[in-house]
């Protein structure tokens, strides 16, 4: 595969994993709106929980790819910390490192 195919393969990839963090979102924030009349399941608590956590982590992420050169620092600190990222992109981590 040639690098052009390469890197068209890991943009599509994270678009895809992008909308499911935005899917994911979009049920947290039901959820919670869920919470404000009625009680949540422990399954629902737990989702939450998952998501606002995948928020946090993508906030850093997010600021190191800002700075400048972050673009080169962030593959980087993904391979040291690779709970860096929000769950959606760690599914199938191994075979972009591939």
């Amino acid at each position: 595969m040639t690098s052009l195919e390469e890197i068209k393969v890991l943009l599509h990839r994270n678009k895809l994993r992008l909308a499911q963090e935005l899917k994911q979102s979009k049920e947290a924030v039901f959820l919670i709106k869920k919470a404000t009349h009625s009680s949540l399941s422990d399954d629902e608590k737990e989702k939450i929980r998952i998501q606002l956590l995948d928020i946090c982590k993508a906030i850093p992420a997010l600021a190191v790819f800002l700075l400048p050169g972050g673009a080169l620092l962030l593959p980087l600190l993904i391979k040291l910390i690779p709970d860096i990222l929000p769950s959606a992109f760690q599914e199938d981590l191994e075979e972009d490192v591939e």
